[in-house]
């Protein structure tokens, strides 16, 4: 039985990554001063202030490391996800640098060579945490750090967790077998036997080097529960429950301590935390901000374009749904020919619409005609990134249609979203965009929204479904 040593790798993975970020920012300094782009250099600051700045710099990293789960288990990790976290992290760590060397004017700094220390660092950090993940693999294979689980319970919860594991032998996961009441001894599933009854739960633990029990009960047999939580208790072995509801509640609940009544949340929203929507909202005033500043040459010349061209106001407003379901006015470039509200909210524009200009038909397929909505982020109606809002009209259409279409309502609506940076803008299918939506609603963090925003940008903002 191996000993839960998670604490001990994740020391190790702070102390691996003081090491990497100091000797990447030893060799930026280098390749600057010293070596390959000398040439250019001037040494308008001397080494020691260079590494003086490693004081901040090392701590920082390491909360931002902290804050993009970069010392979650690899057991469970994906290679390109780690990838990507470290990216994501050392790109936003780069930027912190040089605006906070900015805001203290100290403008004496090579900036070149925080961009080489962004390049070392970002590819000897995924290197380092690949050859501790090539390490603990290669255990694996040999018998090692492996953790050996029994699973209490045959139900559709059972088979799922299985197929999990059979999938990915880089978990170290090893099934030991099934024990369960409504299943005959010897039932296999994929090579996974039924040991025989719950019962014998205390008679195969002694004889057995178990690191994991895992509850797997059918939710007909939930009534038992308590009888064998007390049952694994007593045997001293880490216990979890795997609860057979993916039908009933398709999504991550999360639980909550009301003076020792634990209280299950169907759904987990990190932007119902306080201190991330005070975050998120400081993020969407400054890129709304910025943005519109960047912007306003060029929504200067489209009102021109739009008034020399088409008859009617330069701006068009549409009531759409926001946040807790109340509604607000979303303003666009009119990018259509003037028309009654009745005629304007009777269907979606079409391929070849005959109401939409010519310079709206260019605004629409560059996304061009979005840009008032920064007005609308600053208002606090929208934010950067999130679900796209909809019209009360089709909100009301498809909450009777679509399941959990409503629970796009729980969070501000955003200019651009997870939807959108994976394909499904305009004429698409709303059922897959609504579950890009609730991904993005149950997993937001500051790195998904800086992920979807330079999605957003380098993917462009050509819409091949927009008419």
């Amino acid at each position: 039985m191996i000993i839960d040593n998670q604490k001990h790798f994740s020391r190790l993975h702070v102390l691996i990554d003081i090491v990497v970020i100091s000797f990447s920012y030893l060799c930026a300094w280098w390749m600057r001063f010293k070596g390959p782009f000398q040439a250019s250099a001037v040494t308008s600051k001397t080494f020691q202030d260079f590494m003086f700045l490693l004081l901040f710099i090392v701590p920082g990293y390491l909360i931002l490391y902290q804050a993009f789960d970069l010392y979650t288990p690899l057991r469970m990790q994906g290679r390109r996800l780690v990838l990507s976290e470290i990216l994501k992290a050392n790109t936003l760590g780069v930027l912190m640098i040089i605006a906070v060397l900015y805001i203290v004017d100290e403008n004496n700094y090579s900036r070149l060579t925080f961009l080489i220390f962004y390049v070392i660092n970002s590819l000897l950090g995924w290197a380092a945490r690949m050859l501790v993940f090539y390490l603990l693999r290669r255990m694996r294979a040999k018998g090692l750090n492996q953790k050996q689980v029994l699973l209490v319970g045959y139900s559709h919860a059972t088979e799922e967790y299985i197929d999990r594991i059979l999938m990915n032998p880089q978990w170290g996961y090893v099934v030991r077998g099934i024990l369960d009441d409504t299943r005959p001894a010897g039932t296999v599933y994929k090579g996974i036997r039924v040991l025989g009854r719950i019962a014998n739960l205390m008679v195969i633990l002694p004889i057995s080097s178990l690191d994991e029990i895992a509850i797997t009960l059918g939710l007909d047999e939930y009534y038992r529960l308590e009888e064998i939580v007390s049952l694994c208790e007593k045997s001293g072995v880490h216990t979890k429950f795997i609860p057979d509801y993916y039908k009933i509640i398709p999504t991550r609940p999360y639980t909550e301590d009301i003076q020792g009544l634990p209280v299950i949340n169907i759904r987990y929203v990190p932007l119902s935390n306080t201190f991330n929507a005070l975050v998120k909202r400081t993020m969407d005033i400054v890129g709304a901000s910025v943005a519109i500043i960047l912007t306003l040459p060029l929504m200067i010349v489209m009102g021109i374009l739009i008034k020399a061209t088409s008859p009617g106001p330069l701006i068009y407003s549409q009531e759409r749904v926001g946040r807790h379901n109340k509604t607000f006015k979303m303003y666009k470039f009119r990018t259509m020919e003037v028309q009654s509200q009745e005629e304007e909210q009777k269907a979606w524009t079409i391929k070849d619409d005959p109401r939409v200009t010519g310079v709206g038909h260019f605004m629409r397929r560059t996304s061009i005609d979005e840009l008032p909505q920064l007005f609308n982020i600053l208002k606090g109606d929208m934010s950067l990134v999130g679900p796209r809002p909809e019209r009360p009209f089709f909100v009301e259409k498809f909450r009777e249609e679509i399941p959990r279409y409503m629970v796009k309502h729980q969070v501000r609506p955003g200019l651009t979203g997870w939807a959108q940076v994976n394909g499904y803008r305009g004429d698409t299918s709303i059922r897959k965009r609504i579950e890009h939506d609730l991904y993005y609603i149950e997993n937001w963090s500051i790195g998904l929204d800086i992920k979807i925003l330079l999605m957003t940008f380098f993917k462009g903002f050509i819409n091949k479904n927009a008419y």
